[in-house]
């Protein structure tokens, strides 16, 4: 370790992935879906993590209810996306 390292400040990992960052992926894959510059088994996985992800987050006992209802309607469309490929 360089001094320079000691020197960075410490980051703490966050507990729950922001909303805007899955649907923001969400709207990627979907994007890339329809206009076919992602081919559908890539799409699918991408989509099935994205599903796994909402679904354990929905499933936390300490997300707050107000939160939940976004991370569901994501989950929602994502389920949806899975259904067309």
């Amino acid at each position: 370790m360089t001094d320079e390292d000691s020197q960075k400040p410490e980051t703490t990992p966050r507990e729950r992935p922001d909303l805007e960052h899955l649907n923001a992926a969400f709207t990627h894959v979907d994007e890339g879906v329809q206009s076919g510059r992602i081919a559908a088994g890539a799409a699918k996985g991408l989509v099935y993590s994205l599903i796994e992800t909402l679904g354990a987050l929905v499933g936390d006992p300490a997300l707050p209810e107000h939160a939940r209802s976004g991370y569901e309607g994501l989950l929602e469309a994502a389920r949806e996306l899975r259904a067309r490929l």
